[in-house]
């Protein structure tokens, strides 16, 4: 008896762990096909919208036929605006133009996730907009900026299927200027990263070479306007983000000073921490255009709109100076040796400045590795928990799992890692102790008195040097695929100024040449560590891609800092056309 119901008890047991676990994989199953099904839908309600914009543009020429659809793509902003402001050019025809050329650009290397048909609609309110400095300027925004009835889904699934209730503060400054959002651009899953894929709508290429990435995250901004699709475009950088891929993509981009511009209803999965501050800014194909789009926000709508922003309206005395300048400069950093191309390009932009009556000097940043360690530890103030808790829906993106992989390991992991690290990669050692968070609030307190006291200690050095700007290199030439995510480190060369909250540009000014190729078979980086290897590994083969440079100001100086950028560029264009 006894041994029957030791048996009896035993299958019972084994048969509830068999129902528990059949249970556990069931659930499993749903949620897969849950999660499948609202990538589907996602999808369908992008593939819907590309078919309704193809439909409103093949009625559009149809009804006016003999466009000059290559005069209107090939003018600029200013150009442009002119032209729509006297009337020789529609709101009507420069959208149908944008929207078709947009439609083109996509399917050469999937930029956008919706095309906004309410646009068509706005037509009919343009003549009420018609003072705005914007009027009838058609305008791509990143994924995460907030228009009314769409997602903002940053690329991560759990956010689909939540559509906004109003626009976004910079959408209603936007429209209220005349100018009309049309199309919404890709992003990298989560946002906290460079490359631009994710699991609803997939890879953004490079429209210079498509297998190469087009950065991120406003990497769908940088492949559309870099591709013709769009004349002005609003993105988002918290570490690089508008000017790693206006490097990668040959455009400009532009970092305002942290909240000169409103972020009120953006999207984020990160947001709360204060380390590296989020800034809202224009990407272009020229600096004029990233002027007049600044110019175009900084107005009474934006301050009223959100009153957290300093009422400062763009200072056009400022950007039109000509006085010759003291720049600073370098050619590299301390912590990610830059890459042939980076340093040649900072090199000849000095010459032509120097030719041009400025002043440069040398400029070293201090103690840049302790300056990015305090970035990271900030930014993941949680151990990256944040972050990871918007992944629990679906699947990690490929291009993020060599990020995301650290950031999970429980916190004793963690710090044993750093510990048998440190002897031969210290600073990958250093890199995994910022993962472990902050700890207490009283750390907290601690990291952000530290950030504070570095920020002082940078500015010190600036007022020794009596600059008005800094000249240095711009991340790039774009990577190979799958190396952004293992590659955190060489944010140094745009992060660091998110963290001090300085404004900050990139110009393109070059292209990578054979010679740079050659030269860079003999990189070695600083440390001679892993994350050097997988530098040279990113940026090997990149003969033709977009070199740029990056042009920085003090914080509140963004229109000094346009004003350089405009200069640069200028050189640059002279040089071009004197044919040396």
């Amino acid at each position: 008896m006894k041994s029957f119901s030791s048996n009896s008890c035993q299958t019972l047991l084994a048969t509830a762990s068999c129902c528990a676990v059949a249970s556990i994989l069931l659930l499993k199953w749903i949620n897969s096909r849950e999660v499948q099904r609202k990538i589907d839908r996602a999808k369908l309600r992008r593939d819907i919208s590309l078919q309704e914009a193809e439909t409103a543009v093949q009625r559009f020429r149809e009804k006016y036929p003999g466009q000059e659809t290559d005069l209107i793509l090939s003018l600029s902003l200013t150009e442009l605006t002119k032209k729509l402001k006297d009337g020789s050019l529609t709101p009507d025809t420069v959208l149908h133009t944008y929207m078709g050329k947009a439609l083109d650009v996509n399917r050469k290397f999937n930029c956008a996730t919706v095309f906004l048909l309410e646009s068509c609609e706005q037509l009919g309110e343009a003549e009420t907009h018609r003072e705005g400095l914007l009027y009838g300027v058609p305008v791509s925004i990143k994924d995460n900026l907030g228009y009314k009835g769409h997602d903002s889904t940053c690329g991560v699934i759990s956010k689909l299927e939540q559509p906004v209730d109003v626009d976004s503060v910079v959408v209603q400054v936007l429209k209220r200027q005349g100018a009309i959002p049309f199309v919404k651009t890709n992003v990298p899953q989560g946002l906290l990263n460079y490359d631009c894929s994710n699991p609803i709508f997939g890879q953004t290429v490079n429209p210079h070479n498509p297998q190469k990435t087009s950065g991120g995250s406003s990497g769908g901004e940088g492949a559309l306007i870099a591709g013709g699709g769009s004349i002005l475009g609003m993105g988002t950088d918290i570490g690089g983000s508008i000017r790693i891929p206006a490097s990668f993509c040959g455009i400009c981009g532009f970092k305002p000073t942290a909240n000169r511009l409103s972020m009120r209803g953006s999207s984020s999965c990160c947001r709360g921490q204060k380390t590296g501050v989020s800034s809202l800014g224009p990407l272009a194909r020229d600096v004029n255009s990233l002027a007049l789009c600044m110019k175009a926000l900084l107005c009474e709508d934006m301050f009223a709109l959100d009153p957290s922003v300093p009422p400062m309206p763009f200072n056009e005395q400022e950007y039109l100076s000509s006085r010759p300048l003291r720049i600073g400069y370098y050619e590299t950093d301390d912590y990610q040796l830059a890459s042939p191309s980076m340093r040649r390009a900072v090199r000849e932009v000095k010459e032509l400045l120097e030719g041009a009556g400025h002043t440069l000097v040398p400029f070293s940043l201090p103690r840049v590795a302790y300056a990015m360690n305090l970035f990271t530890a900030g930014i993941l103030g949680d151990g990256g928990a944040t972050l990871l808790s918007n992944f629990k829906v679906g699947p990690v993106d490929p291009c993020l799992k060599s990020q995301t992989v650290p950031y999970g390991l429980p916190l004793l992991i963690k710090k044993i890692l750093s510990f048998l690290l440190r002897p031969l990669y210290p600073r990958v050692a250093d890199g995994m102790a910022c993962l472990c968070g902050v700890g207490s609030v009283q750390d907290l307190w601690r990291h952000y008195a530290d950030a504070e006291d570095y920020f002082y200690e940078f500015s010190e050095e600036w007022k020794k040097q009596d600059l008005d700007v800094l000249l240095s290199p711009a991340l790039g030439p774009a990577y190979n695929f799958r190396y952004c995510g293992k590659l955190t480190c060489a944010l140094s060369y745009t992060a660091f100024y998110n963290a001090l909250g300085f404004p900050a540009g990139v110009v393109p000014v070059s292209k990578v040449t054979d010679a740079d190729e050659e030269e860079l078979k003999h990189y070695k980086g600083n440390y001679g560590d892993i994350w050097d290897r997988f530098f040279k590994q990113a940026v090997t083969g990149g003969q033709g891609l977009p070199v740029a440079v990056q042009c920085i100001a003090l914080p509140w100086k963004d229109e000094l800092c346009l004003r350089f950028m405009k200069e640069v560029e200028q050189l640059v264009r002279d040089l071009r056309n004197s044919g040396t």
